[in-house]
């Protein structure tokens, strides 16, 4: 066996290789974020927290046809494979899917954790932004607030509503047009 490093600059498309990588590791809820492979599980309060917004959001979300989950998201072009907290996708996309895009999506939750928080914050909704995922909720569990995103394009989102505190009504629009109810968060 040789010590000589492989090359793998020989046509191998790097950001092809790790993505396909990813979709073959054990663990369900691994990422890819700015080309570092994050397959940190989230804690039961986090769960928590994104179970409690699943519910208020699942009628809604079944009279637009609309499945929710926490499926994979690609973002082509980048080292990016996202798999957010909460996605709400009509179900016809979803079927046979096995990696939408931001832009598919009517709604994208994430929940902050201690480690990601800034990922989440700004990362994430830079890139969720520049892929046109039409709405963005960031559930901060440190800062115990609520900050809906909207108007997204290459710059950043156009529209920001929020932090609300916990306890505060947050109102998510059309084609929702319902009111989260974040009291118990």
């Amino acid at each position: 066996m040789s010590d000589a490093p492989v090359d793998y600059s020989n046509g191998i498309d790097p950001e092809r290789a790790l993505k396909y990588a990813i979709q073959h590791l054990k663990d369900d809820r691994a990422e890819i974020i700015e080309g570092v492979i994050d397959a940190a599980p989230p804690d039961w309060d986090h769960e928590a927290v994104a179970d409690a917004l699943r519910e208020q959001i699942r009628a809604r979300a079944r009279e637009l046809g609309c499945v929710i989950g926490s499926g994979n998201l690609d973002l082509p072009g980048s080292a990016n494979w996202y798999v957010p907290d909460l996605a709400v996708v009509p179900a016809a996309a979803a079927r046979g899917g096995a990696a939408l895009r931001p832009v598919d999506t009517l709604l994208v939750v994430e929940v902050t954790s201690g480690a990601d928080e800034d990922t989440d914050r700004v990362v994430k909704r830079q890139r969720y932004a520049e892929y046109g995922a039409p709405l963005y909720l960031l559930v901060d569990r440190q800062q115990r607030s609520l900050t809906l995103y909207s108007g997204p394009g290459r710059l950043g989102y156009a529209r920001t509503d929020g932090p609300h505190p916990y306890g505060a009504p947050v109102r998510i629009p059309d084609p929702f047009g319902i009111d989260l109810d974040t009291g118990g968060l």
